[in-house]
């Protein structure tokens, strides 16, 4: 079955296509304007459809991408929103920012980015939401993406954390974690400092 996630949070199957979801089927068939307010994402041919988070989230990720855009430029890496992260025809993910080491080339690969191309995906996951189905942590870690950074987010800014994990032989483990007001502080993969209660507007 492929997966259906609702807006309510709840998942359901998707009787068509199971196990069948390529990238060109999803050209076919997933137009852009169709799937406007929502990220589709393929694990082993299976179809998952969540809604994008709500606009407090957006911000979060908005003002990451831009902290991060001057020294990653610096070091040659381009910071990048959503895309369709590639590991084969059969499995894309679609990471919060997406720092990548070389830009895609041609319209092939701007529209499936290689996951080769990639320095550093970014996830933003809510405090106490159950587990994803797509796993995208697992799927770098096989695909070899150099490192992996997963920001759980809160109302509460004093709860919310960040975790950067570096893969090592097949695994991510983790190099720096900042919760609420701690920064977070790393020279590689290229300069990182941001504390993770500073991400969301103040009230």
């Amino acid at each position: 079955m492929a997966w259906l996630r609702s807006s309510t949070g709840s998942t359901g199957p998707v009787p068509q296509l199971a196990g069948g979801w390529t990238v060109r089927r999803a050209e076919r068939h997933l137009p852009v304007g169709a799937l406007a307010g929502t990220r589709h994402e393929c694990v082993d041919g299976r179809l998952v459809v969540t809604p994008f988070p709500p606009a407090v989230e957006s911000v979060a990720t908005a003002t990451l991408a831009s902290a991060f855009v001057p020294a990653a430029e610096a070091t040659g890496r381009h910071v990048l929103g959503r895309v369709n992260l590639t590991f084969t025809a059969s499995c894309w993910i679609q990471p919060d920012v997406t720092v990548l080491h070389t830009l895609p080339a041609g319209d092939e690969q701007e529209r499936w980015v290689p996951a080769t191309l990639c320095t550093m995906a970014v996830e933003f996951v809510r405090r106490g939401t159950r587990r994803d189905p797509v796993d995208r942590l697992r799927r770098c870690a096989a695909a070899g993406v150099p490192w992996f950074l997963r920001v759980e987010l809160d109302r509460r800014p004093h709860r919310m954390t960040a975790t950067l994990l570096r893969r090592d032989d097949g695994g991510y483990p983790v190099v720096g974690r900042a919760v609420g007001h701690q920064r977070l502080r790393t020279r590689l993969p290229f300069p990182i400092d941001f504390a993770p209660a500073r991400l969301l507007p103040r009230p």
